[in-house]
């Protein structure tokens, strides 16, 4: 689930960057600090915007630079546990796929793509139903629904889903259900 979320910290403006823009200086140094990082609270940062920065500082002593306030709105990615998604297959192994649902990719176990037993074809790269002949190969799109999460900073987020659900599975083209 993607979140927007407002945040408050604190920048630190050099003395040889006076005088530009306070909001394009923290815009640098919360980019630095947060973008591609995840938080055990935030999930995954995306993106920042709407910055505000308190336009008087402080200056501490035995530093020429001033500290301000600053505020902005995160866009957070923050899987869900028992939360529908759809994504595009990136990659197929034996023991599995890897979904492509937005930010990140999750996985979904062999076990949890049908009810029926699933053949690796290493040739096509793509798994097949041994009696319902369903192919799932990269590029297919699929409906699961997220049945664990771990979130572990800074950089991991862990996504497992089942595609063995009603309404969940490939995406037939026209169709828009699953089989």
């Amino acid at each position: 689930m993607f979140r927007l979320i407002e945040i408050e910290d604190i920048i630190r403006v050099p003395p040889d960057r006076f005088g530009e823009e306070l909001e394009r200086i923290a815009y640098e140094q919360l980019r630095e600090r947060y973008i591609g990082r995840v938080d055990r609270d935030l999930g995954l940062v995306i993106a920042i915007t709407n910055i505000r920065v308190e336009p008087e500082g402080v200056i501490l002593p035995g530093d020429g630079a001033t500290y301000h306030k600053a505020r902005a709105d995160f866009i957070t990615y923050y899987p869900v546990n028992n939360e529908v998604v759809e994504g595009e297959v990136v990659d197929v192994k034996k023991i599995g796929i890897f979904v492509n649902i937005g930010p990140i990719d999750a996985f979904v176990h062999v076990s949890q793509i049908t009810d029926d037993r699933m053949v690796y074809d290493e040739a096509r790269g793509a798994l097949i139903g041994e009696e319902t002949k369903l192919t799932i190969g990269r590029g297919d799109v699929v409906r699961g629904r997220i049945v664990n999460v771990t979130i572990a900073p800074p950089a991991l987020i862990r996504v497992g889903m089942t595609l063995r659900q009603p309404a969940m599975g490939k995406i037939k083209e026209g169709l828009g259900s699953a089989s």
